[in-house]
């Protein structure tokens, strides 16, 4: 790497809304707050709910035998 053009690495503190913490190295050099992160978040916890609109999975289900 060349010297003197690249930003200043350092390990940051992330804080979730959820109370989460945990480190990461980062450019920004300062804590940085997030309002959602895999702990929390639907799709990673599990606790994700398919939206029926109008029916449409019914009537997939209908469809393919499912």
């Amino acid at each position: 790497m060349k010297p003197e053009i690249h930003p200043e690495y350092k390990q940051i503190t992330v804080t979730c809304g959820c109370g989460s913490k945990f480190e990461t190295g980062s450019t920004l050099c300062k804590d940085l707050h997030i309002e959602v992160c895999s702990s929390c978040h639907p799709f990673y916890t599990g606790k994700q709910r398919v939206v029926d609109t109008a029916g449409r999975v019914d009537k997939f289900r209908k469809r393919f035998g499912k």
